[in-house]
């Protein structure tokens, strides 16, 4: 498997599910995305997803282990974890695990100032795993209430919008905030019902959407493999998508747009 140390710092660089059933997950997804897997290096509680051979995503069987909610966990790739770490508390967010050793580099989780979780990663990335590809992350979307906020808080932590060559831009369009790194649209933040009191129900969240060829077909492969439909099929600005969950509890949305569609 191929590595590179020349991702660029603040870009996403991974997505990993917290599962508390890895052979179910593996068995849904792979009936769902059309994945195969392979062990991963932290042992047997821990999978890579492949489409085509090329890595896309981990499944981790630790979500009962650490007490947390099954979910998908997006990643971005830094130079200095314990910089990072310390810019996130500096801004009253929060470290929740690490930074730890892990395999070839450290990894930690954190929640920003709303409370949505998110991962960080200090050292080489994959080449193989690019947003956009089939089977692949479409994009990563933040769904908060105040995108303009939370883009500060981003970037402030990953040095977005610096100005300097090997760093993510951003620009905003709409009320929501993109995330640009090597000309391809990787994020978006979107913000919502700022003046409304908060919906104790809807938990800020970075949202994972992966590419697919045909929306329906995943949408009946998913309820034939136990999942259930949360947001039924339709068209959106980049194409057409639906949002899934699966019988563990973990939200997601398969999709036949891409970043770089959105307006």
């Amino acid at each position: 498997m191929s590595v590179t140390d020349r991702a660029v710092p603040g870009a996403p660089c991974w997505v990993s599910l917290l599962t508390g059933d890895l052979a179910a997950a593996q068995a849904f997804y792979g009936a769902v995305m059309g994945w195969t897997f392979r062990r991963g290096s932290l042992g047997e509680d821990f999978s890579v997803a492949l489409s085509d051979g090329r890595p896309v995503a981990g499944i981790g069987n630790v979500a009962r282990r650490m007490g947390v909610p099954v979910s998908w966990t997006s990643y971005f790739v830094v130079e200095d974890a314990d910089v990072t770490a310390a810019r996130i508390r500096e801004r009253s967010a929060t470290v929740a695990v690490g930074p730890l050793s892990v395999g070839p580099g450290r990894a930690a989780l954190a929640a920003d100032p709303a409370g949505a979780v998110f991962g960080f990663w200090e050292g080489r990335t994959l080449r193989e795993w690019q947003i956009g590809q089939r089977g692949a992350p479409a994009w990563l979307e933040l769904r908060t209430r105040d995108a303009f906020a939370s883009a500060i808080f981003y970037g402030e932590v990953f040095e977005w919008a610096t100005g300097r060559p090997d760093r993510c831009e951003v620009r905003y369009e709409d009320e929501a905030v993109m995330v640009r790194s090597g000309g391809h649209t990787v994020a978006c933040l979107r913000g919502g019902a700022i003046e409304a009191a908060p919906d104790p129900r809807i938990r800020p969240r970075w949202h994972v959407y992966f590419c697919v060829e045909d929306v329906e077909k995943a949408v009946e492969s998913a309820l034939a493999a136990g999942g259930t439909v949360v947001v039924e099929p339709g068209e959106s600005e980049v194409g057409r998508e639906a949002t899934l969950c699966d019988p563990d509890g973990g939200l997601f949305t398969v999709t036949t747009g891409s970043a770089d569609d959105q307006p």
